[in-house]
């Protein structure tokens, strides 16, 4: 019987990729390897991470981030952008929940769905996003899951939460 904890090649090999930040098709194979890695010309039987380091070099894939590549003036711009959009949320937001609920129940009805809202879905995003990423092989599809996770936010919202206005603050 194996262990619960025990990896297989192949679980290995799509981590060392993963963690690589290789994009990678995961296929079925009948080779008694157990997993067979192709990284350009090269064919590797079996997990070897040495191996497969040499192989990223040879294909020509760094080993690491060069930072005369980056493009410092777009990045900025674009972290600039999504905090005025991150701000955009947070400002107004207290004032929206207090409307939210009666004045009686206001703190515990803010509270415990807010903050157990974001240890859940905002605790869980590396784990899910990196669990995404290792099984579709793609390093951008773990960004699906705050994507995700903000639609069914905006569906809820629209559903079911209503419209307060001309309503006393306490009530």
């Amino acid at each position: 019987m194996c262990s619960p904890n025990r990896l297989t090649s192949c679980d290995l090999a799509k981590d060392f990729l993963s963690k690589a930040g290789v994009t990678y098709a995961s296929v079925p194979t009948t080779d008694p390897a157990g997993v067979v890695v192709r990284i350009g010309v090269a064919e590797i039987r079996g997990y070897d991470a040495t191996a497969y380091a040499a192989a990223l070099a040879a294909a020509g894939y760094p080993k690491a981030t060069d930072p005369s590549q980056i493009r410092w003036v777009p990045a900025t711009l674009l972290l600039t952008v999504m905090m005025v959009w991150a701000t955009m949320v947070y400002g107004p937001m207290a004032a929206f929940l207090v409307e939210l609920f009666p004045a009686r129940i206001r703190y515990t009805s803010l509270s415990l769905p807010f903050h157990v809202g974001n240890g859940l879905f905002g605790g869980f995003l590396p784990f899910v996003a990196f669990a995404v990423v290792v099984v579709t092989g793609d390093p951008y599809a773990g960004l699906w899951y705050p994507v995700g996770v903000a639609v069914v936010s905006f569906v809820v919202g629209l559903l079911f939460i209503r419209d307060r206005t001309g309503c006393r603050v306490a009530d």
